[in-house]
């Protein structure tokens, strides 16, 4: 094949991608090697590429190849999420701008919609990966609600109600207002808000105003011309609408004169009661708390001890309810704003204060969520938490950085129940049927089908018919069928004896965001014990987040993240996901710059022309020369030492340095040492032993690169020798031997021929001499390095080298360990330049210690000073004097000649 003469990503990567297509390179059948089994962590259906995806899958990728070059039976299931919450929405706004409405369709047409959405766009993700080279198995590509999976999901669902650990209850949930949907507590993001704090006036009812006066030795804190009033601080008066109690502790001394009082709810004019409770904190802004059982957490548990009374005032929308009385059909924001304005004419506002606060938003939608009484579905979570805990303790399963250990030890310590149920027609249908008993009251049975369902009815109300029964119309929450992901996508829920789930399960690796560990990590633990006792990965790896040059997390808002596909059209895939692994270290974030995606093109460059210049070269039967020898023994034993270096690397996830530990044994030891080495003179043959020899270190080479670089190092692979039809490099194993003790020597000794290269290359850029003109050199008493002098002089393009007891007088010298060298310039020195450039750093000198000299003259400097800065200041002095004089003393010795 023709080598053309520049690198052209475009050309090349379409090419082999479509080769490895069309040989099924990527497909993985069970057999009798070990397999290595990652499943990709499904994108959203709704998603795009991102910088996030490219990091995510470009370590995915690296792993799952060079797990394939060690001979394992590599298999990477691809597959998508059907993301319940986003992809119902994109369903719903799509249908708007048609002037449709969800609510204007049955369940099943509007599910007709979605999937016609998801079969248009739901597959753009994974063709995107394609472009960074991801070598999946294309024909194992699963999605989250396809026949398979779904199924999986309902039959677990049935064993867990089964087993008692499923429950349906009124519970105080997340409500994300603009999904209109309950949320788990990790589907929360809380944010530090700048917000108000607003000091409200709750007047003392009217028939407890005479008791307040007889109160006369109490501490009363507020009167005004209405009468007393106490003043409840809150940052949401928008739910005034909802308090059924005022609540203070009761050893709280400024505000025991409220004991047994009832006071009037600002604007809504409601008595309520004032009940006493240790959860209020005394130092919390009066002590004087609002009770909303129905729209805080806290306020419900308040309200189911003392009794009170529970008024939900909002909408799923997030509008007020007629239940509110005031403010109907109005957002809940546009009230906060309004009624604080009501508040302060009604003369019922004391103050407001500015006020930071964490408020939680809706991880999807990303508005504020809103605490809400609701009937969801409920797993039970303390039975999963004491089966999940142990085994990442233990190590059973390995994080990488380890440091997310006690992250996922705090979350199981703290587990709470996990509400499954989301109020969307987008997921899997809960599988639960209601209807009536013998009696007449509600009945509820779960099961797979409406047919098993009827009969489990019949058992209970012989009389019950099919059209009798109601299914539950809301759907499971996406992660409760991510959660079963790496069993699932071996079909090992419906049939868990299968070959393929014995084979691939565990799989080995998983390479996820921190940010998921709770969503997704801690669940499909839980599952892979529940459901295989056994853990569903050995490792995870934890990637971190790519952030832009100026530490900002990338995002479409700021405007600061590139388009992967136009950086991979720029750069080329090899260049990209090089420039991606510079900087990515795991768990640290990704401080991602352009420039890193430029470096790792020019890196496929300098490997396209290395393999240029040696596939330029003559080759004749002609004698091997010395330093060729010693060249490629001395590489043959770098290899083995690299190679060696990296597998640990790769053992302990340290991909980065993997990837930088082989990029500098091809830029520095390969190209910068042994092609000079062996670089044959210009239009000179190269003998065929060290020919032979270098293309074998340079097929080596691309192997150590292809996990990181697949498409240039199939190219090059492919150009090396004459390969058969259906050939791979990425099938292809590295067999380097163990690095003996010999080798190490030989590394050691040729690191040091190395400086006395770079000594003598010094002294040559010192004193302005050519790399053309040969040089002598001399080693003073002994030359331990004999042996490799023909290197040497080949590098440091010298004359001879010889043993001298001195260096000569006109020699410059340097060390080497303990060993001296001395490179004799004699008339190679231009004389006149050699005292020009003294006399310029003799100036630079004696103005710098004329300064120091002033200073210390300065009587206020000395007498004020710290001892040890004058110290500082008297060294430079000596110092700079000794400089001057040897200064001096050179180009007075210059001048005698």
């Amino acid at each position: 094949m023709e080598l053309a003469s520049k690198y052209d990503p475009q050309m090349v990567e379409s090419k082999w991608y479509q080769y490895w297509l069309d040989k099924q390179l990527f497909s993985s059948k069970p057999d009798g090697r070990e397999p290595y089994t990652v499943v990709i962590p499904p994108p959203n259906v709704t998603g795009v590429l991102h910088m996030g995806h490219m990091l995510n899958n470009t370590i995915q990728d690296i792993l799952v190849r060079h797990a394939r070059m060690e001979g394992k039976n590599a298999c990477w299931v691809p597959g998508t999420d059907h993301a319940s919450i986003a992809t119902e929405a994109k369903v719903v706004n799509k249908l708007a701008a048609e002037g449709i409405h969800k609510t204007d369709l049955s369940r099943d047409a509007f599910l007709e919609h979605a999937w016609d959405w998801t079969h248009e766009h739901g597959g753009i993700i994974l063709k995107q990966l394609r472009k960074l080279g991801c070598s999946c198995d294309w024909d194992r590509t699963a999605f989250t609600m396809d026949e398979q999976r779904s199924e999986s999901v309902i039959k677990v669902f049935c064993d867990l109600y089964e087993k008692g650990l499923i429950y349906r209850g009124v519970r105080m949930v997340n409500w994300d207002p603009s999904a209109k949907t309950a949320l788990s507590d990790e589907e929360v993001i809380y944010k530090e808000e700048h917000s108000k704090l607003y000091h409200l006036k709750y007047y003392v009812s009217p028939d407890d105003q005479a008791k307040v006066e007889r109160k006369s030795d109490e501490n009363v804190m507020h009167k005004d011309e209405k009468g007393y009033y106490a003043v409840v601080a809150t940052t949401r008066p928008e739910t005034i609408m909802g308090d059924t109690a005022m609540c203070i502790n009761p050893d709280d001394l400024k505000n025991t004169w409220l004991k047994g009082l009832h006071v009037i709810v600002p604007i809504v004019g409601r008595c309520i009661p004032v009940v006493e409770d240790s959860y209020v904190d005394i130092q919390f802004g009066t002590g004087c708390l609002k009770v909303t059982p129905a729209h805080d957490i806290n306020d419900h548990a308040l309200g189911l001890k003392h009794g009170l009374e529970t008024i939900d005032i909002f909408n799923d929308d997030g509008t007020l309810s007629e239940a509110a009385g005031l403010y109907v059909g109005q957002d809940r924001m546009d009230v906060r704003k309004q009624i604080s304005i009501d508040l302060n004419d009604a003369g019922l506002m004391e103050k407001i204060e500015d006020y930071d606060n964490k408020v939680g938003y809706s991880e999807r939608t990303h508005v504020p969520i809103e605490p809400k009484l609701s009937t969801q579905w409920f797993l039970k979570m303390q039975h999963f938490a004491d089966i999940a805990l142990d085994p990442v303790m233990n190590d059973d399963i390995e994080f990488y950085p380890k440091k997310y250990k006690n992250t996922y030890r705090h979350w199981l310590e703290n587990i709470k129940d996990w509400c499954i149920s989301r109020q969307l027609w987008w997921g899997h249908r809960i599988p639960a049927y209601y209807f009536k008993d013998v009696d007449g009251k509600n009945a509820t049975v779960v099961a797979k089908t409406s047919e098993e369902a009827l009969k489990l009815a019949k058992a209970i109300n012989p009389a019950v018919k099919a059209t009798d029964l109601e299914q539950e119309s809301d759907c499971l929450d996406t992660w409760f069928s991510s959660w079963l992901w790496p069993i699932s996508v071996f079909n090992g829920i419906n049939d868990p004896e299968n070959e393929e789930i014995k084979y691939y399960y565990p799989t080995s690796d998983l390479v996820t965001g921190p940010d998921i560990i709770f969503f997704w990590v801690a669940r499909m633990i839980m599952a892979g014990y529940e459901y295989r006792n056994k853990f569903p990965f050995k490792h995870v790896y934890f990637t971190g987040i790519v952030r832009d040059k100026l530490g900002r997390k990338m995002s479409k808002s700021l405007g600061n993240s590139p388009d992967p596909l136009e950086l991979i059209d720029k750069y080329g895939a090899d260049g990209v996901r090089m420039g991606m692994m510079l900087s990515a270290p795991a768990g640290n974030d990704i401080l991602f710059d352009e420039s890193l995606c430029e470096q790792g093109r020019n890196f496929n460059n300098k490997i396209w022309n290395a393999f240029r210049l040696i596939r330029g070269w003559q080759i004749e039967d002609i004698a091997q020369p010395e330093a060729n020898m010693i060249a490629i023994a001395w590489f043959e034993a770098k290899l083995k030492e690299v190679n060696a270096e990296m597998e640990e690397q790769f053992k302990s996830y340290r991909i980065s340095e993997a990837l930088m530990t082989v990029y500098k044994l091809f830029w520095d030891e390969f190209s910068s040492w042994y092609l000079e080495m062996i670089k044959p003179e210009y239009g000179k043959p190269i003998d065929r032993q060290t020919y032979a020899a270098t293309l074998r270190f340079f097929e080596t080479l691309l192997k150590m690169l292809h996990p990181f670089m697949p498409f240039i190092s199939e190219e090059l692979w492919q150009h090396l020798y004459d390969r058969k039809d259906g050939e791979s490099i990425m099938l292809e194993q590295l067999h380097l031997g163990q690095l003996t003790k010999d080798d190490q020597n030989l590394i050691t000794k040729i690191e040091c021929v190395k400086q006395i290269v770079a000594g003598i290359r010094t002294v040559r850029n010192q004193k302005n001499i050519t790399p053309k003109i040969a040089l002598r050199l001399e080693v003073v008493a002994q030359n331990n390095f004999e042996q490799y002098n023909s290197v040497i002089i080949k590098m440091a393009n010298l004359e001879n080298i010889s043993v001298v007891e001195e260096k000569s007088p006109d020699a410059s010298g340097f060390m080497v360990g303990t060993d001296g060298f001395a490179v004799p310039l004699g008339s190679l020195i231009d004389v006149n330049a050699e005292i020009k450039k003294l006399e310029k750093e003799l100036k630079h000198l004696e103005g710098f210690l004329k300064g120091i000299k002033a200073k210390l003259s300065n009587e206020n400097f000395v007498a004020h000073a710290p001892e040890a800065v004058i110290a500082k200041e008297r060294k430079k002095q000596s110092d700079s004097e000794e400089k001057i004089a040897t200064i001096k003393a050179n180009i007075d010795e210059l001048r005698k000649k």
